[in-house]
């Protein structure tokens, strides 16, 4: 029997928030992203069916939630940097997040591996896994669903 070797990624997707499963998402893509010598690219998505209607209206709410994302994103970015992944890249959407992630930031960054958890820590828990089984049946790559 020929000797199993276990598939490279090169450019691995990590999908954040502040869930628990999120950042077991984040920890397991560091480390296959460092394993692989490959590029990760994380991204956060910005729910807008979250928002009431009026702070869907109001500019300076929606722009004060992008620039907490885009913090918030950036610590990402640096402890990935200090964890010894040489390529790093961050990349924020807008709206459901597995279609998002699935019809937008998939096709914009050209993964082979998106990594995802199972949960959120906001909205209807229960939506949430469907936010994962949704990615893990219609994206185009390989998908680790982490709990």
């Amino acid at each position: 029997m020929a000797e199993m070797d276990p598939k490279h990624f090169n450019h691995i997707l990590v999908g954040v928030d502040d869930s628990d499963d999120a950042q077991l998402a984040f920890r397991y893509a560091m480390n296959r992203a460092k394993q692989d010598d490959a590029e990760l690219t994380i991204t956060s998505i910005l729910e807008s069916d979250e928002m009431n209607v009026y702070q869907a209206l109001n500019k300076d709410f929606i722009h004060g939630q992008r620039e907490d994302l885009e913090k918030h994103i950036l610590e990402y970015r640096k402890l990935a940097e200090q964890f010894g992944i040489k390529k790093v890249n961050t990349i924020i959407g807008e709206g459901d997040p597995g279609e998002t992630i699935v019809k937008s930031v998939i096709p914009a960054v050209n993964p082979d591996l998106l990594v995802v958890g199972s949960l959120s820590k906001t909205g209807i828990r229960k939506r949430f896994g469907s936010q994962a089984a949704y990615m893990a049946k219609y994206a185009p790559i390989s998908v680790l669903v982490v709990r």
